[in-house]
């Protein structure tokens, strides 16, 4: 079957009543996680050849800019939410059994990356790849799978998040972003040395949960384009002013070194870049999804949406899988030299395209963990399943220090 052919087979077999725009914004947020991550996540290379995390931020701080752009995860709880409500709404029984249903779509992919992980470490510790290489490893791929939980934790509020969408519609989120005004202000304000740290972890939830709740008004009929507008003209303005008056850190991302961060957990410059996402992506709606009606564009939309668990899960291995080999070979510019040049940014560009190909190849064998769980096997798939879950709290312990 030729490529012409595939992309007319996967838009015939597209139903008609598919919102082709809502899938279109969740392959750009899927496609941002990783090009941020390899452009914007680097390695130093030690004296005993071992590799450690670096950042281009830590050097090139006028950069942060990319991270705007990059940063689209309130666009994925935006779209979550409202293809969660269009779901929850067609569950063919009871709310336990589609909340189980979703979890375990979760679950799956999770499950495979961290017990594949646990079996490779001895490996490659036995083939010669150091120990500190194989936690800085371990630490980028456990990275992003905080946000598995975190969107676990919110579906599960899904049928919660449907009532506040229908009594107050796009001001159900208002409470969730004054929350974290409220604990910004006290983590970074005139009594901060009297905080305890630990308040900032209140951030989390309501962090997370505020796009995914206009998401969730915008499938439920309540958020429309004049809240759109507000979302995306309030948004711009409270981030300018937390970023021109508050000087809150510019990067939407960890910067090694310093002191605070915007996304772990989600501060209150976070969600105003989510408003703006937000407000955009609402009022793009109707020409994405008229452009989504070409064929050749909607095909890799479909492919991207299809392998979504896959790229976030696996998208780290494949930078890991090229970085680790070339610290054999010493300092390989882009690879393993330190992020600290204009020449480091442009050799990383050119490996992407490696990493975008190893991912591909990965992809090819780790999709099968987001397939469904053979119903058959009996006590072989338990004992399975259980060996599993057992290597994942293994790789969990190893790549936070914890063993």
């Amino acid at each position: 079957m030729s490529v012409r052919q595939l992309v007319s087979r996967i838009d015939e077999r597209t139903p008609a009543h598919r919102d082709r725009a809502v899938d279109g914004l969740r392959a750009l947020a899927l496609l941002a996680v990783p090009a941020g991550h390899w452009l914007l996540g680097g390695f130093t290379l030690d004296g005993d050849g071992a590799l450690h995390n670096a950042s281009p931020l830590s050097t090139f701080a006028v950069f942060s800019p990319v991270s705007w752009v990059l940063q689209m995860l309130g666009v994925f709880f935006l779209v979550g939410g409202y293809a969660s409500v269009l779901s929850y709404h067609r569950r063919p029984s009871t709310t336990g059994a589609w909340l189980r249903t979703r979890m375990v779509r979760l679950g799956r992919p999770v499950l495979g990356v961290t017990a594949v992980w646990a079996l490779m470490i001895p490996v490659l510790y036995a083939a010669g790849v150091p120990e500190a290489t194989l936690r800085t490893g371990a630490k980028l791929v456990i990275q992003p799978l905080w946000f598995v939980g975190v969107y676990a934790v919110v579906t599960a509020l899904t049928p919660y998040c449907v009532r506040l969408a229908r009594r107050l519609g796009g001001w159900a989120a208002a409470p969730l972003i004054a929350s974290v005004a409220v604990v910004d202000l006290l983590r970074y304000g005139p009594y901060a040395d009297a905080v305890p740290s630990w308040l900032s972890l209140l951030n989390i939830l309501p962090g997370w949960l505020f796009a995914y709740q206009l998401g969730v008004s915008w499938g439920e009929g309540r958020l429309g384009r004049r809240g759109a507008r507000l979302l995306l003209v309030g948004g711009t303005a409270l981030f300018a002013v937390l970023l021109l008056v508050f000087h809150y850190p510019a990067s939407m991302v960890g910067v090694p070194g310093e002191a605070r961060t915007n996304s772990h957990p989600p501060s209150l410059l976070v969600l105003a870049l989510a408003s703006a996402q937000s407000g955009a992506a609402v009022l793009l709606h109707g020409r994405i999804g008229r452009a989504l009606r070409r064929p050749a564009l909607w095909a890799p939309v479909v492919v991207i949406n299809l392998s979504a668990m896959t790229i976030l899960c696996w998208h780290q291995t494949a930078m890991l899988a090229a970085a680790v080999p070339a610290s054999f070979a010493g300092v390989v510019p882009g690879l393993t030299s330190a992020p600290d040049s204009i020449g480091w940014i442009l050799a990383r560009m050119a490996w992407m395209p490696l990493f975008a190909a190893l991912l591909v190849l990965v992809s090819r064998y780790a999709r099968r963990f987001e397939a469904p769980w053979d119903a058959t096997g009996g006590r072989g798939r338990n004992a399975r399943r259980a060996a599993a879950g057992l290597l994942a709290v293994g790789f969990a312990a190893f790549a936070l220090r914890l063993a």
